[in-house]
């Protein structure tokens, strides 16, 4: 335990996901250490990204305008939709260059275990985006983990009589794994190798 405003910047860094108690105080000492300019673009930055960074009003990607760039590209085939648990996948699967249609992000994944269910995710703006008959596939691309399996399995069967084509993506990916680990060879044939989630 460290004094005051030392502990408190440690305290918040390992509030941050994936930084445990070492790793925030690494980061903390060496922001003692930085220049003050350093810090200061820091700060600066996150402070922007903060005020400037929202959601898409379309797929809810991150976004500095009204539409992601993916939803106001005209190139995007509408007719494909890619659904993702979060934006950081989106990502994931545009590092391919495999996937030329647009995405919906839910926000999350079905896990009753931490009390999410399917109206804390973006189901309902999904089935919104469906309605007028542009889409004509579906693609599933939820982490291959129990909760995005879950995910999965209940759009696909809420999808079943909307007479959608509901594809999953392929083998390929590890099980227990996220989307936005692997290598952009694994996804890219994952993807290319999509199959029909009724399978």
């Amino acid at each position: 335990m460290y004094e005051g405003i030392v502990q408190d910047l440690i305290d918040e860094l390992g509030r941050l996901p994936g930084v445990g108690p070492k790793s925030a105080q690494r980061i903390a000492f060496h922001l003692l250490q930085a220049e003050p300019a350093d810090v200061r673009r820091l700060a600066d930055v996150l402070v922007e990204v903060k005020a400037k960074v929202r959601f898409c009003n379309t797929c809810f990607n991150v976004s500095e305008a009204e539409q992601c760039r993916i939803c106001s590209d005209p190139r995007r085939d509408g007719t494909l939709l890619c659904v993702v648990e979060e934006y950081k996948d989106v990502v994931a699967i545009e590092r391919t260059r495999e996937f030329r249609g647009r995405y919906h992000v839910l926000g999350g994944a079905i896990s009753p275990i931490d009390g999410i269910g399917p109206d804390q995710l973006r189901i309902k703006e999904l089935l919104q985006r469906l309605a007028d008959g542009t889409v004509t596939e579906v693609i599933l691309a939820t982490d291959p983990n129990l909760e995005g399996e879950a995910t999965a399995t209940y759009l696909t069967r809420l999808l079943r009589d909307v007479g959608l084509r509901v594809t999953r993506l392929a083998s390929g990916l590890p099980v227990g794994g996220d989307l936005e680990y692997a290598d952009e060879v694994t996804l890219g044939r994952a993807f290319a190798g999509r199959r029909s989630a009724d399978d």
